[in-house]
C-alpha cells in the first residue's frame, strides 16, 4: 500500500480535493438539494479513484523518460519498486472503480465519467506534442468543483464553472513553475513545456498571468451569490500565497521550487476551502 501511495503521490490530492468540497457544498448552499452522507462518500471515492488512475498512468507512460532524468529516476517504476505491469493494472482498476462509483450517483455523472477519465488520462500524452500540456493538467483538476456540483444536483450551472476556471488557471500556473526543473531535459528529449518553449523568464511571466486570472475567477462569485467575510479572508490568503510562491522562484534560482509547488499551493487550497466552508456554515446557521 505504501508503494502505491508513493506511486500516485497521494499527498498531492490536497490540491484538488478541497475544491471538490467547495463544489459539493456550493451546490447544497445555492440549491434546494439536501445533504447526503452517501453522496459525500461517493465524491471522495471518485476523487481518489480518478486521481489514482491519472497519476499511475502518468508514471506508467513516462517510465522511459523518468529513468533518463536524474530528478525522476528515483520514482517507483524506474527504481524498480513497482513494475510497469502493476502500475498499468492499478490504473485500469481505478478507472473501473471510478465509473462503477458514478453509476450509483446519477445518470449525468455516469455518462460523463468516460469524458472525465479521457481528460485526466489524456494529459499524460500532451507533453509529447504541445507546450499547452499545463493547461490540460489544469482542466483535469478543474473538473473537481464542477464534478462535485453535478454529483449533488445532476445539473450544470455557471457558479461551479467559475471555481473550475480558477483551478484551471491556478494549477496550470504552478505546474509551469514545477516544470522549470526539467526545461533542459525536455529540450533534449523533444518534450514540450512552456519553460522549454519560451525559456524560464517568459514561462514565469505566463505563470503569473494565469495566476492573475485565477484570482479573478475566485473573486467573481461575489457578484453571483451571497458570500461573507470568511470568503474574503479565504481569497486574501489564496492571493497572498500565490504572490509568495512567485517570490520564491527566479529564472536563475530554482532551489525553492518544491516549497513553491507543494507546500505553498497545498496550504492555499486547504485554507481557501476552509474559509469557504465556514462562510457557508455561518450564512446558513
Amino acid at each position: 500500500m505504501k508503494k502505491y501511495l508513493s506511486l500516485v503521490l497521494f499527498a498531492h490530492s490536497i490540491f484538488a480535493m478541497p475544491f471538490a468540497f467547495i463544489g459539493f457544498f456550493l451546490a447544497l448552499s445555492t440549491t434546494e438539494h439536501t445533504f447526503s452522507a452517501m453522496n459525500l462518500v461517493y465524491m471522495v471515492l471518485c476523487m481518489v479513484f480518478a486521481r489514482n488512475a491519472a497519476m499511475a498512468f502518468n508514471r506508467y507512460l513516462d517510465r522511459h523518460f523518468d529513468i533518463k532524468n536524474p530528478r525522476t529516476a528515483v520514482r517507483d517504476i524506474p527504481a524498480g519498486r513497482i513494475s510497469a505491469k502493476s502500475a498499468f493494472w492499478f490504473t485500469l482498476s481505478n478507472c473501473v472503480l471510478f465509473i462503477f462509483t458514478t453509476w450509483f450517483i446519477n445518470p449525468v455523472c455516469f455518462y460523463l465519467s468516460p469524458v472525465a477519465l479521457a481528460v485526466v488520462l489524456g494529459y499524460s500524452y500532451t507533453k509529447r506534442f504541445t507546450p499547452l500540456c499545463h493547461l490540460v493538467l489544469g482542466i483535469g483538476l478543474g473538473l473537481a468543483p464542477l464534478g462535485s456540483y453535478l454529483l449533488v444536483t445532476g445539473e450544470f450551472h455557471y457558479l461551479p464553472v467559475l471555481f473550475s476556471l480558477a483551478v484551471v488557471c491556478w494549477v496550470s500556473g504552478f505546474d509551469i513553475i514545477y516544470s522549470l526543473q526539467d526545461d533542459e531535459f525536455d529540450k533534449q528529449e523533444n518534450l514540450y513545456s512552456i519553460p522549454a518553449w519560451l525559456g524560464r523568464k517568459k514561462a514565469l511571466q505566463v505563470s503569473s498571468v494565469l495566476h492573475i486570472f485565477s484570482v479573478i475567477f475566485v473573486v467573481l462569485p461575489f457578484f453571483f451569490t451571497p458570500l461573507g467575510w470568511f470568503y474574503v479572508v479565504g481569497v486574501l490568503i489564496f492571493v497572498s500565497l500565490l504572490i509568495y510562491q512567485h517570490s520564491l522562484v527566479k529564472p536563475n534560482d530554482l532551489s525553492k521550487v518544491t516549497l513553491a509547488f507543494g507546500t505553498t499551493n497545498g496550504i492555499a487550497s486547504v485554507f481557501f476551502a476552509i474559509c469557504f466552508l465556514l462562510d457557508v456554515y455561518f450564512r446558513n446557521s
